[in-house]
């Protein structure tokens, strides 16, 4: 069955100019608290399952989650081609735009490619977009700066500093040149709750990068919020993480889930929970591949841990078997 969003969205195409015309102030993306990198799931033939898609979105908006990254790496966005990336955004957009702010991931190791997807991002109507620094062809602080200067002039953005994945760090001093720009919104910063608090000193508006680490970036360090993975499984909790002031004991709950998404690589544990959950199909883009028997057995104890009535779907959680997967090389 086509959701009532894909319908919607066929009937009344996105019009650029509007787009255009209804940009985003850069005060509305440094207030958001909780951002979801949100999931992308797939059909059987690799294509997005948009109806798959609608509903974990919408779990996000019902939960109260304020903001969502589109085609991130937990959105799998390395693993798209920049029409699919485009596309997505845009669907987001015209369904969703009105309820959460969508920020897309338009970065790249390629200065001209960040530059033609961000145009693309922001003429589709994306509301902030999302840079990482160069990654495996890594370039000096000052071609940090003229890389992220390009692009800031679009829009609102945020500056992703993640060094385990690009083999770089951001330094502050780079950061500081980049916050002169009156686009700059902020930084997801993986580096860790010092340098968020160095940034917070200066009125820098920070989210945290690491789920296990974002209650005490959140309460003691400063921090705006979270750019959360595990808000894909439990909004709501992640919400009340956020919103309700510290809270040892909720973060001592959940600490077990967020421990068990990243026992591999971001997206893996993640795209194995939400299949288990019955809330996307259990199809992988390679070279992604489902977590062992072991892992799996592991979060149906976590979920019956945390109460299933936390999660997102409607379906008992159950272990997969391998055979239940499917894993694609060509998409």
């Amino acid at each position: 069955m086509v959701s009532a969003c894909i319908k919607l969205c066929k009937l009344f195409p996105i019009d650029i100019q509007v787009g255009q015309g209804k940009r985003t102030q850069v005060n509305e993306i440094k207030r958001l608290k909780l951002i979801t990198a949100i999931k992308t799931p797939y059909l059987p033939d690799g294509r997005f399952d948009l109806e798959a898609y609608d509903y974990l979105l919408n779990m996000q908006i019902v939960n109260g989650v304020e903001g969502v990254i589109v085609g991130g790496t937990t959105g799998e966005g390395q693993l798209m081609s920049w029409d699919e990336h485009i596309m997505l955004i845009g669907h987001t957009v015209n369904c969703f735009g009105d309820a959460i702010k969508v920020i897309g991931n338009t970065g790249s190791n390629s200065t001209r490619e960040a530059i033609h997807a961000t145009e693309q991002g922001f003429a589709v109507g994306m509301h902030a977009a999302l840079h990482i620094n160069p990654y495996y062809g890594k370039t000096s602080h000052e071609g940090l700066v003229l890389h992220f200067r390009s692009v800031l002039s679009m829009g609102p953005t945020i500056i992703y500093n993640v060094p385990g994945r690009t083999g770089q760090d951001i330094p502050p001093l780079v950061i500081k040149k980049l916050a002169e720009s009156p686009n700059f919104a902020g930084v997801k910063e993986c580096v860790g709750n010092d340098r968020i608090n160095e940034y917070t000193n200066n009125g820098m508006s920070v989210w945290s990068g690491n789920d296990d680490q974002c209650h005490d970036a959140r309460w003691n360090y400063g921090a705006r919020g979270v750019i959360s993975v595990t808000s894909n499984l439990v909004p709501g909790l992640m919400h009340d993480l956020m919103f309700n002031g510290k809270d040892e004991a909720l973060n001592k709950m959940v600490s077990p889930l967020m421990d068990w998404l990243f026992c591999e690589p971001n997206p893996i544990a993640l795209n194995t929970a939400l299949a288990q959950l019955g809330v996307i199909r259990p199809i992988f883009r390679l070279p992604y591949a489902p977590l062992p028997i072991e892992k799996r057995i592991q979060f149906c104890n976590i979920v019956r841990d945390i109460g299933r009535k936390n999660f997102v779907g409607n379906r008992d959680v159950q272990v997969l078997e391998d055979e239940d997967f499917i894993l694609l090389g060509r998409y």
